[in-house]
């Protein structure tokens, strides 16, 4: 399994998502935001960071990055792409999941450990979690509050589309408790909070964000 990690200007979390790639017995392949090509991978991860300064919005300038138009292209083909925090506000910049992220509702950063209940267990990132299994993860970020407007929601909610929710307080304000989701076809997945910082009960709150790269590795293999 090869999975390409992004690395935009001002990304932070490529080396931790690059790891999380290798305690699933994957290959991480780094790939630079002026790539034109995605070099054979099966997977990509956008990952966490501050992309460009986060400059005119969050993920609004790395949407128009050479290798971005490659992962629209590969997406919409059926590889599996995953977007962490701003890896998911990029996605929804480009258009490969519906919604947008605003500012966190109390306008402050958060940066705590986060519990959310697992949605959808059949996307190609999720089948290692039994559906309504609750995970703890890490979440940092002062915009993720997930927003759509009221026929997205819908669609959202009546496909099972939403794929983690966030359970107790809601930490920045998204709409129906939403920190992930997923497209149509299921092999594009976005969240806010962080499961590659969450692989080693070591390093993270528990190894419960492991599962996701453990499905990964299964999709792949099933391929």
């Amino acid at each position: 399994m090869r999975v390409g990690v992004i690395t935009f200007p001002g990304t932070l979390d490529d080396v931790d998502a690059q790891r999380a790639v290798r305690y699933a017995d994957g290959e991480a392949v780094p790939l630079w935001h002026g790539d034109h090509d995605l070099k054979g991978v099966d997977a990509v991860i956008v990952p966490g960071g501050f992309s460009y300064g986060d400059y005119l919005r969050c993920g609004a300038i790395a949407r128009f990055a050479p290798v971005m138009q490659e992962v629209i292209e590969a997406a919409d083909k059926g590889m599996p792409v995953l977007g962490i925090c701003n890896g998911f506000q990029i996605l929804a910049e480009a258009h490969l999941l519906p919604g947008a992220l605003t500012r966190n509702h109390k306008l402050h950063f958060v940066c705590r450990d986060q519990w959310l209940a697992v949605e959808n267990n059949t996307t190609a990132w999720t089948t290692r979690y039994d559906k309504g299994a609750e995970i703890l993860v890490p979440l940092k970020s002062g915009e993720g509050g997930y927003q759509a407007d009221e026929d997205t929601l819908k669609e959202l909610e009546d496909n099972g589309r939403v794929v983690f929710r966030y359970v107790g307080d809601n930490p920045n304000g998204s709409r129906n408790n939403i920190a992930g989701i997923t497209n149509a076809r299921g092999n594009v997945v976005g969240l806010m909070p962080h499961p590659e910082h969450a692989i080693d009960a070591l390093t993270g709150p528990t190894d419960d964000g492991l599962g996701m790269f453990l499905s990964l590795l299964d999709t792949v293999v099933k391929a």
